[in-house]
């Protein structure tokens, strides 16, 4: 049973607790293709696929609740804590060792899964916060953040683990986060109110003209960041060559610093765009972050504490803005309907993913190495900054954080 005396911080937390344990399962492949690849005699382009079959069945997922409006009718901790149980058996399955297509399929069913609980992670989290909402989504996403950094943390600080410690391990804490899920999480105070099926609010992604503006921002936010969270280790290992030393000691700690920082992004950005604004803190983060997409190529091969530097505040400023778009949502589309228009945005959204995610290794084997592939990924930040700059100037952003635009 929910705790009865729980207020919004003590929700914060155990919602944001229990999005860290269910997101280990995002990464818990991607961190171990190394040994994948040498265990399973796989190809570059198949251990692709075990990063991508995630991405694929998020966007199904995430569109198909979309659809029948899933998210806004039925009860959230019951709809978060069954998908974090489907995702913990699809993961473990992994350590049956299936063939490469079945492990595609299993990698597929965990998007799939994931789908039900980080929309809904969202829409909950909201109905705890109206002041504030900004930082709060900022803590979620923070940790979403931890969580799909956390599998890199497991195999550097485990020499020579064995890659079926790391899927057993994520499967298990995706076990506890179901168990956090359906005990102790309850909807706040400011709920949005139920739905009835009605798959015609969908389009109101697409004929809102606020709503379209902060979705085209979010794309090209999403362009970027899971190409770089997915091909950072194989970027790190090429670049560990032309190094005298390793940052944090392996690439595989250097990668979990990497993206484990964006926790702190999140929280910086949820305090910027709730004090300065939605449209402000998006727009200063994709700049940042686009710049350093574009500029992380040239210390390819050192100094390693500058590539380290530039990494880092890639890490920061790639995710930071991430939980604002989800806040615009919640403030410009039908209270009804909320959890159907996160949904949509998150769905397209990944579904850009993983286009990113595949077109990064072609672009690598065309410009001959490691060392230039990020930019495939400054176009994304560039159209985000456009769109966002478009909403600010519309006379809805008056909604958006209280007035801060």
């Amino acid at each position: 049973m929910a705790l009865q005396n729980m207020n919004r911080w003590s929700a914060l937390f155990v919602i944001c607790i229990g999005v860290v344990c269910v997101l280990t399962t995002w990464f818990s492949a991607t961190a171990v293709v190394p040994e994948l690849i040498k265990a399973w005699e796989l190809s570059a382009g198949q251990a692709a696929w075990l990063t991508n079959g995630v991405q694929i069945g998020f966007v199904v997922g995430a569109i198909a609740s979309s659809l029948v409006n899933l998210p806004d009718i039925i009860r959230l901790p019951k709809l978060m804590a069954l998908s974090a149980l489907g995702a913990a058996v699809a993961n473990g399955l992994l350590l049956l060792e299936p063939s490469i297509e079945l492990a595609v399929g299993l990698r597929f069913l965990t998007g799939v899964f994931l789908a039900g609980v980080y929309p809904a992670a969202l829409k909950i989290m909201s109905t705890w916060f109206t002041k504030g909402r900004g930082l709060a989504l900022g803590f979620l996403i923070g940790a979403l953040t931890i969580g799909s950094s956390a599998p890199h943390l497991f195999r550097a600080l485990i020499d020579d683990i064995e890659w079926h410690w790391v899927v057993a391990g994520s499967s298990v804490a995706t076990l506890v986060g179901a168990l956090l899920f359906i005990t102790v999480v309850k909807e706040g105070p400011n709920a949005f109110g139920r739905a009835v099926f009605n798959p015609r609010q969908c389009l109101q992604v697409f004929t809102s003209k606020p709503l379209l503006l902060v979705n085209l921002g979010y794309f090209g936010h999403m362009w970027e960041l899971y190409a770089m969270w997915a091909w950072i280790l194989a970027f790190t290992n090429a670049a560990a060559s032309q190094l005298t030393v390793v940052p944090f000691g392996s690439t595989s700690m250097f990668c979990f610093v990497i993206v484990a920082a964006g926790s702190i992004g999140c929280v910086l950005g949820g305090v910027l765009s709730d004090k300065f604004g939605r449209c402000l803190t998006t727009i200063g983060m994709m700049f940042a972050s686009g710049v350093c997409a574009f500029a992380i190529g040239f210390f390819f091969d050192g100094p390693a504490w500058l590539l380290a530097v530039i990494a880092i505040m890639w890490g920061v400023t790639i995710i930071g803005d991430s939980a604002q778009f989800s806040a615009a949502v919640t403030e410009l589309a039908d209270h009804h309907f909320v959890g159907t228009a996160l949904a949509l945005q998150l769905g397209i959204g990944f579904a850009l993913t993983v286009l990113a995610i595949s077109w990064i290794p072609i672009f690598v084997e065309w410009i001959g190495g490691w060392q230039w592939a990020f930019l495939l990924l400054v176009p994304g930040p560039v159209v985000g900054i456009i769109a966002m700059s478009l909403l600010r100037a519309h006379p809805d952003a008056v909604k958006l954080a209280g007035g801060a635009k």
